[in-house]
């Protein structure tokens, strides 16, 4: 499966801070706050990243927010001011797609309680919601805009739940034509002048290639390989220039990191575009192919370019605050760019720049304005050694007022994937966590993206071995630091990392106090055997790295917590959505029937309007008032409130009402 890091890069992008010099000041008292004041920010992130995120008159960014507690879209004053509510559902989570090339419709994409059946919708001038993708059982996805904006591109498994198939709308009437019948590919991206489709293709989970369909060709065709080669090389394609005559795609061809490259649509010729020590996530540009953006995941941080190619330098920015910039979008005619910054102690902002000068606005400020930032701490990048002396990377957050005098407890979190990443940025439960006076490690295990091709693939075949000990080794340096109480130690995690959570308490009974595990994988053979059909393409390549059910029973019997779960003795928390597609709640409800026959303490949460992850406002706090009442009680003896792990009652289920 063909991963990609942060964005890549050849130059840093200059930033300054504004401002008068601050005198030195004592020490405040330290505050805490509670779930609540850490999910009151709100999170913004804007459309997709084409000329249309911003309004037909430049006055308005179409960007996504959960200011009611459920993701909307919305639209965004360029001037400043409040964000104006363009859907207005109450229960499912609907996200921001683009604004349409001459007028303000919009689209956006939302599913049905977390189910991850999204469909793409249109919202009309008078507010109404017209499903263009109807039906009950499939999944449709934005691909694009072609450069004359008559026409969109939309990807949807409607004939075949393992394929999907692309489908060019008018503008005009939303009336629709099959251009691409999928026989096993990824739809990535389409060439402006609509006549290329890029597609990926997953062989294993190290190897995989890039073809391209010809549009003007019938639908039923074989797309043509643009990545020959005898080796194992991951490539997977970025999107086109936009003058339709270049590919961008990524590739590990040339070292251990991702490097960007084009390929010549006329002549097949290929070139290096970008590349650096760490991987190249993304390439993309303005509409006018003036202004190219790159970026580079460096150590766990986004380091990203604005190069501005006719001037042959990078933009500089200037009234930025220190962070990670992403989610750049141009203006129709290129004077402005949008933007986010995002740091530890603050969730994603918009910005707003002018390209003559590069003096910038902000537009947002989305941190609760009942919490002192400075209550807040910056994580640290750390390494340590495992067990066979490689090098961790990892994340840790030191409490304030923590020291040798007054050691605190810790929790160590593991990510999701299981080839994910624990990077840098604003994350409202382990900053609650460590308000309240926990040390957090964020682990970035072997197997992690962001390392390099030989990292990434060092727990293939091997996961809930050699990953969970990078893990019980990070407890290890944990217990080397003189300010973490060394006998109080839990461990968290979502989804794979929910799995390591529960293998760890199966399979390393005595090493961690206890476990928060989140919609974690408990059986893999009948997780690998329910996989999701819309999976198709890269169920070859998750089999590759996982291994086959059908070969692999064995191993996967051997690695799951469920049918090990009678050597569990430490107290256990499971977090679980009731519309899960992924890891079926039965996963979660087995494992906690066999932990509680040991006799052993466990408390179980339902979210019955939630899928794999978590998107309603008020069930992540739910969620992160649980964690800290947790921890609070087996690992400082706090007894809990009555009530205190109730799962809620779902809301009652009502279409998006049309916005005001």
């Amino acid at each position: 499966m063909f991963r990609l890091a942060a964005f890549g890069s050849i130059a840093a992008l200059a930033l300054s801070a504004c401002g008068p010099a601050e005198t030195a000041e004592a020490p405040k008292p330290h505050q805490t706050y509670d779930a609540k004041a850490f999910f009151e920010t709100t999170s913004v992130s804007m459309a997709s990243p084409t000329p249309l995120a911003f309004s037909a008159d430049g006055t308005n960014i179409l960007v996504a927010t959960d200011k009611s507690g459920v993701f909307n879209a919305a639209a965004l004053p360029v001037a400043g001011g409040e964000m104006k509510p363009l859907t207005t559902s109450t229960t499912d989570a609907t996200f921001a797609i683009s604004y349409f090339p001459s007028d303000d419709r919009i689209l956006v994409s939302a599913d049905k309680g977390g189910n991850e059946l999204s469909h793409v919708y249109v919202r009309e001038a008078d507010g109404t919601l017209k499903d263009l993708t109807p039906g009950e059982s499939h999944i449709a996805q934005f691909i694009g805009w072609a450069g004359d904006g008559k026409t969109f591109w939309i990807s949807t498994n409607e004939r075949d739940p393992q394929m999907f198939d692309v489908y060019a709308y008018s503008v005009a009437d939303f009336s629709r034509k099959l251009v691409f019948e999928n026989t096993g590919f990824l739809p990535s991206s389409i060439s402006p002048d609509g006549k290329w489709l890029a597609l990926d293709k997953p062989t294993t989970a190290a190897d995989s290639d890039v073809y391209l369909a010809d549009l003007t060709k019938p639908a039923k065709q074989t797309p043509v390989l643009v990545t020959p080669n005898d080796a194992v090389i991951a490539y997977g394609s970025y999107e086109f220039t936009p003058d339709s005559k270049q590919l961008v795609y990524g590739t590990d061809e040339h070292g251990e990191f991702t490097q960007a490259w084009t390929h010549d649509l006329a002549t097949g010729e290929k070139k290096e575009l970008v590349k650096a020590d760490w991987d190249v996530q993304y390439v993309t540009y303005s509409a006018s192919g003036r202004y190219r953006v790159s970026a580079i995941n460096e150590d766990a941080s986004t380091k990203l370019t604005i190069l501005d190619q006719t001037a042959g330098k990078p933009l500089t920015l200037t009234g930025v605050p220190a962070g990670d910039i992403g989610q750049v979008r141009f203006n129709r005619d290129e004077t402005k760019i949008a933007f986010t910054v995002a740091s530890d102690t603050s969730p994603s902002d918009v910005f707003v720049a002018d390209l003559a000068t590069g003096a910038a606005t902000r537009l947002t400020t989305n941190l609760n304005p009942a919490i002192d930032e400075t209550m807040l701490v910056d994580g640290q990048v750390v390494r340590y050694k495992s067990f066979d002396g490689l090098d961790i990377p990892a994340i840790l957050f030191m409490p304030k007022g923590a020291s040798a005098e007054n050691p605190v407890p810790a929790v160590i979190d593991v990510h999701g994937g299981p080839g994910g990443q624990s990077r840098k940025g604003y994350a409202a439960t382990y900053q609650h966590l460590v308000n309240h006076g926990y040390a957090v490690l964020r682990v970035n295990n072997r197997g992690s993206s962001g390392y390099g091709k030989t990292f990434f693939h060092m727990d293939d075949k091997k996961h809930g071995e050699v990953d969970l000990d990078d893990v019980v080794f990070g407890k290890k340096y944990l217990q080397t630091l003189d300010w973490v109480q060394d006998d109080k130690i839990a461990i968290i995690g979502g989804s794979y990392g929910g799995y390591m959570v529960a293998a760890a308490l199966a399979f390393r009974p005595e090493e961690f106090t206890a476990g928060i595990d989140i919609f974690g994988v408990t059986n893999w053979t009948r997780t690998l055997n329910e996989i999701p059909p819309w999976w198709g393409a890269q169920k070859d390549a998750l089999y590759d790295e996982m291994g086959d059910p059908a070969t692999d029973a064995e191993r996967h019997q051997r690695i799951s917590p469920l049918f090990h779960a009678d050597k569990v003795t430490k107290p256990l928390l499971v977090i679980q959505g009731a519309n899960d597609p992924r890891v079926l709640q039965v996963e979660s409800d087995e494992l906690v029937a066999a932990v509680k026959k040991n006799n052993v303490p466990v408390e179980y949460i339902i979210f019955l309007d939630e899928g794999h992850g978590f998107l309603r406002k008020e069930n992540r706090i739910t969620a992160s008032n649980a964690y800290l009442t947790f921890l609070n009680q087996y690992l400082k003896g706090v007894t809990p409130p009555e009530g205190a792990y109730a799962s809620p009652a779902a809301p009652a289920a009502t279409a998006p009402p049309p916005a005001p």
